[in-house]
């Protein structure tokens, strides 16, 4: 249906997509653990995967889309504890503020997003599967462990030997491993610990590990072997190493066809970190920046490479997105009901799509639009412009309500001042004028020209 490649990051090269089930696409995506609001590096994947998932459908694919949701995990079970609520009081609510900070960057919806407390039965029954394959063990301290050494595909991901990874681990004295590069399928509940932490299991009460969730709940959902699994470059070890571990040591068979991971966010050329002091959640970006201008932000950062954020990162994004929505405004554009990509700057655009999702060049075919529209004011064009930006999920809005949005005046009174600059100009006191698009322009406003008469946009 395509010609589109995607670089898989287990063969570490691009090749060519094809799906198992020829014109539907069954995508998983590692989703948030939520203890706490969204930051601008879970925006940098979850706008990733967006495009992915919108290019897909874009090129003709039917999309199973399942990006999950953590919502039992240490640093969960601490905060509800720590805020006197219970896990469900705390995860709902930061569900919502997940919904609310990602909708705004114009995040879609995924087919499903199951939560892992709904999937422990399914957990439970691959951590069996396990240990009567003989890759499972009960520890001393009543947890349950998987045995990585007895997988002899395990550090085909991220490319290290066993003796490579073997170097960077430590044993905790008390862990119950048998060896260091084990990892946990079922954790003993603690005493200490709250009853809605604690499911009932063979192996005494308890909680999943982590790793366990993915693959318990990506079988359950798209099945034994689905297309694309993805996630931020920092999952690629150990969280899908571990994965395909439990996946396929309980399967037999591979599971993933490709396996897709996103760059790391930096700010300002440093690794984000709330110890730098330059952490910043989505809800304070949007504080000062709108969502589509986040969006559009990242859209121009290829989604393998490293994303650097900053203000004036941020500011070039506003003022590129601007030049586009201006190239759009005044123009009573039509809806294309379908994009004919046999049309040149369509096939250009689809080309650099269809190349491992290139962001920064489909874009170059955007501005390249914008400039002719300006030029022409050609209808046909604008409509191309609009529609190619959509399978994007940008400049969708209507461009007088996008330019204008966030002023620091409101409309009558820009409105007032306009009609007093025009009388101005009438009654031929031109410094008067000037004074008054001097005094808009201070308060963020910039006045347009033109023979229909003076439109104004938010600077």
């Amino acid at each position: 249906m395509s010609s589109l490649r995607i670089y898989n990051t287990l063969t570490r090269s691009v090749q060519p997509f094809a799906p198992i089930e020829p014109g539907h696409v069954r995508m998983y995506v590692c989703g948030m653990t939520i203890y706490d609001l969204c930051h601008v590096g879970h925006a940098r994947m979850m706008m990733a995967f967006d495009v992915v998932q919108r290019w897909l459908k874009a090129s003709g694919y039917r999309v199973t889309y399942v990006r999950n949701i953590t919502d039992i995990e240490d640093k969960i079970i601490k905060r509800a504890v720590e805020r006197g609520i219970s896990i469900r009081e705390l995860t709902d609510e930061m569900i919502a503020a997940m919904h609310r900070d990602i909708g705004a960057l114009g995040v879609e919806r995924p087919t499903h997003e199951p939560r892992a407390t709904d999937y422990v039965g399914q957990m439970l029954d691959l951590i069996g599967t396990l240990e009567n394959k003989g890759l499972a063990y009960r520890a001393s301290n009543g947890d349950v462990n998987y045995a990585v050494r007895k997988f002899p595909g395990y550090g085909k991901l991220s490319g290290k030997s066993l003796d490579d990874l073997r170097a960077g681990e430590r044993v905790a004295v008390d862990d119950g491993k048998l060896d260091a590069l084990d990892f946990v399928l079922w954790k003993s509940a603690k005493e200490s610990e709250p009853e809605d932490a604690k499911w009932a299991s063979t192996y005494g009460p308890g909680r999943p590990g982590w790793h366990i969730e993915c693959s318990a709940m990506s079988c359950a959902l798209l099945g034994e072997r689905f297309d694309i699994h993805g996630g931020g470059m920092d999952l690629q070890f150990p969280h899908h190493e571990n994965e395909i571990a439990q996946s396929e040591g309980a399967l037999g068979h591979s599971f993933v066809n490709v396996w897709m991971h996103n760059g790391f966010l930096n700010v300002d050329n440093e690794k984000m970190s709330k110890s730098l002091g330059n952490f910043f959640t989505i809800q304070d970006v949007l504080k000062t920046y709108d969502g589509e201008t986040l969006r559009y932000f990242m859209l121009r950062t290829h989604y393998r490479s490293p994303f650097n954020f900053s203000d004036a990162n941020l500011d070039d994004a506003r003022a590129a997105l601007r030049r586009l929505y201006t190239a759009l405004d005044g123009l009573d554009v039509p809806e294309l009901a379908e994009l004919d990509w046999s049309e040149p700057r369509a096939a250009a655009f689809r080309a650099a799509m269809d190349d491992d999702f290139n962001t920064p060049g489909a874009l170059a075919v955007l501005f390249e639009l914008a400039s002719e529209v300006n030029r022409t004011r050609s209808l046909a064009d604008a409509a191309l412009l609009k529609k190619l930006a959509g399978t994007l999920g940008v400049l969708q809005q209507p461009p007088r309500q996008y330019l204008q949005a966030g002023a620091s005046l409101d409309e009558a009174a820009i409105q007032a001042q306009i009609e007093a600059r025009a009388a101005a100009k009438a009654a031929r006191d031109f410094a008067g004028a000037d004074r008054i698009r001097a005094e808009l322009l201070a308060a963020g406003i910039v006045l347009q020209d033109s023979a229909a008469g003076t439109t104004w946009s938010r600077a």
